[in-house]
């Protein structure tokens, strides 16, 4: 769960610095016959290629949960009609390309990382999945099963059925409810005509745009595109998502019987791309820090306690927090009282520059590939309009106390608690929610944690 909460933190790092640096760099967008290319060019000998296809969950229905990504795993890995599988695979690591793809609540992708050398060979293979697909029966076969079993896994794991319920409870109605990766139920009634008949209606140049980044010429693409991608038929716009977030206040109680108990806050965010966007996800960032030195480092009370921005609901953003731990009843007093304290004394002035420094050296560590920097225009056109990157960096390096304590205090109200463990541990009055009043945090009744 550490990794899980850790990612989260380096996706916003690299969206939020990666601004200046697409701004001086040349990305441009280009209209070409009605599909929209997002164009990034480096110096660097490796190029990403990413088809971002709008909508995630409001494309589909409960009984659709996972054809999305079923279908789309099919066409780069069943072969095509002008190449089978086997061949399509020996050719890709003949030559060092590797196809993926991903699905979110708002947006799936298919992409293609490369050498430049090898661009016009990968690229036809690319391509050529896309919009030749053999949807090779055996080869769905394995892609199901697979899907059947990790959801399974998933919910198997209080991490991931957390998550799961925590999403249900506090999206109950909307599209979010559902599992763009499917649930065993949904997977199992899936069949290879379902998958088939999804795909020839998914892909149109409304619903969909193009990432490139590497070191290509934008003639040179716009000639390829001009016989391929440009074929895609006009499509229709995704649904419009239906959102609601935290209306109010609640607590939902599941009883496991597992060693360790699990908490999942949820509250309303601005939206990342809003004026508060960026300042409230730098002000979860400190209280993440807050969480750890108090809940972990002092108290001992969980392993990776955590607070973030959660960026897998781009339409109705919500910011969450988090512990394992075997003494819920301390850990959700202490967790509310940070809270509190914030609200009433705000952060720090040397939190806040300390913070910023942090955002920088990630930024370094995390803006160097191709594919990283794809992933983030993706989202970011996803999220409203790539554009707008070069808006915060400016918008983090001018953070004030002040607007940052504001914010926090804006938005951090009612809570939706989501509880995973020992029923008999906790009451609903144990859930608290957040106020303006600072309550001195109770003592310690664990040792502290050994110092790593």
């Amino acid at each position: 769960m550490k990794n899980f909460f850790k990612r989260y933190q380096l996706v916003i790092v690299l969206m939020i610095f990666t601004s200046s640096v697409f701004a001086q760099s040349g990305t441009k967008e280009i209209n070409y016959e009605g599909l929209k290319i997002i164009l990034k060019k480096t110096p660097k000998e490796v190029v990403t290629v990413g088809l971002f296809i709008r909508g995630g969950v409001a494309n589909i229905t409960s009984d659709q949960q996972g054809l999305e990504p079923i279908s789309l795993r099919l066409v780069t890995r069943g072969g095509t009609k002008n190449m089978d599988k086997n061949i399509f695979s020996a050719t890709a690591d003949k030559l060092g390309t590797t196809f993926s793809t991903a699905s979110s609540k708002d947006f799936s992708s298919v992409s293609m990382n490369c050498l430049t050398e090898n661009f016009t060979q990968s690229w036809n293979m690319f391509t050529d999945a896309l919009l030749s697909p053999a949807m090779d029966p055996k080869e769905f076969d394995v892609i199901k099963q697979q899907a059947v079993s990790s959801a399974k896994n998933a919910d198997a794991n209080p991490d991931a059925y957390l998550r799961k319920i925590a999403t249900q409870q506090v999206f109950k109605g909307t599209a979010y409810e559902l599992m763009q990766n499917g649930t065993a139920e949904s997977l199992d009634k899936i069949t290879l005509d379902d998958a088939k008949n999804y795909y020839a209606k998914l892909l149109g140049k409304k619903k969909c745009y193009l990432v490139v980044v590497g070191n290509i010429e934008e003639k040179d693409l716009l000639d390829k595109i001009k016989n391929t991608l440009a074929k895609l038929p006009e499509g229709t716009l995704p649904p419009k998502p239906v959102v609601t977030g935290v209306t109010k206040a609640n607590v939902n109680i599941s009883d496991r019987s597992i060693a360790t108990n699990y908490i999942f806050g949820t509250v309303n965010a601005p939206k990342y791309f809003s004026p508060d966007g960026p300042l409230f996800e730098f002000a979860m960032r400190i209280l993440y820090d807050r969480y750890f030195v108090e809940l972990r480092t002092k108290r001992s009370l969980s392993y990776a306690p955590a607070a973030f921005y959660n960026t897998s609901f781009i339409n109705n953003p919500v910011a969450n927090l988090y512990i394992s731990t075997i003494d819920p009843k301390q850990s959700l007093q202490v967790m509310t009282d940070i809270i509190n304290d914030i609200k009433k004394n705000g952060f720090t002035a040397k939190e806040v520059e300390d913070k910023k420094k942090e955002y920088l050296t990630d930024y370094y560590m995390t803006n160097e590939a191709s594919a990283s920097q794809a992933n983030v225009l993706g989202f970011c056109e996803a999220s409203g309009n790539w554009r707008i990157f070069d808006e915060i960096n400016n918008k983090i390096e001018q953070v004030k106390t002040n607007d940052l304590n504001h914010v926090f205090d804006q938005y951090m109200n009612n809570v939706a608690w989501t509880y995973l463990g020992k029923k008999d541990q906790v009451t609903e009055t144990d859930f608290k929610q957040p106020d303006a009043t600072k309550q001195k945090l109770p003592p310690s009744k664990m040792i502290n944690t050994k110092k790593e």
